[in-house]
């Protein structure tokens, strides 16, 4: 799984950002059985998700992640095609994932855990929006916060 990680910020972190958001994406990666692949994360501000929030989804206000797939079926359906004669990364784009890092502290001090653990899951969180999963109905909330809690965990990436 190729991970590209654009800082557009320049911010400096306690931790490697990079290694940990290309941990989590490898990790819930190998969770959900998909071998090959690449994901360009970009790391922005409130004020740049906002615009992005306000022109692709018509929500005019900042978000802490947002998720842009390349392959798309039916329906806005997921469908992931990778060619069996040639598996490499570079013809398997899953997509982009655009996280707020000034929302990431946020929400961290907000739900009292760690900033790598709240970055860890809007990294997670926005790789499965990438492979086809939502929150949209109950049902679906609880099949995708079960599979982050699972990949979080086995990934190391625990609350506190």
């Amino acid at each position: 799984m190729l991970v590209d990680v654009i800082d557009e910020i320049g911010e400096e972190y306690p931790f490697n950002a990079e290694e940990l958001i290309t941990k989590a994406i490898r990790a819930a990666a190998a969770h959900e059985g998909i071998e090959a692949g690449e994901v360009v994360v970009s790391l922005v501000d409130d004020e740049s998700i906002h615009e992005l929030n306000r022109t692709y989804r018509g929500k005019d206000a900042p978000t802490d992640v947002l998720s842009f797939a390349m392959l798309e079926g039916e329906d806005d359906e997921m469908e992931i095609i990778f060619d069996e004669e040639d598996e490499t990364e570079e013809d398997n784009t899953l997509g982009d994932i655009i996280i707020s890092m000034e929302t990431c502290k946020r929400q961290a001090a907000d739900y009292g855990h760690s900033f790598e653990r709240e970055l860890a899951f809007l990294t997670v969180h926005g790789f499965l929006h990438l492979i086809g999963y939502d929150h949209m109905t109950p049902e679906d909330e609880k099949e995708m916060f079960g599979r982050q809690d699972t990949i979080l965990e086995s990934a190391g990436f625990t609350r506190g």
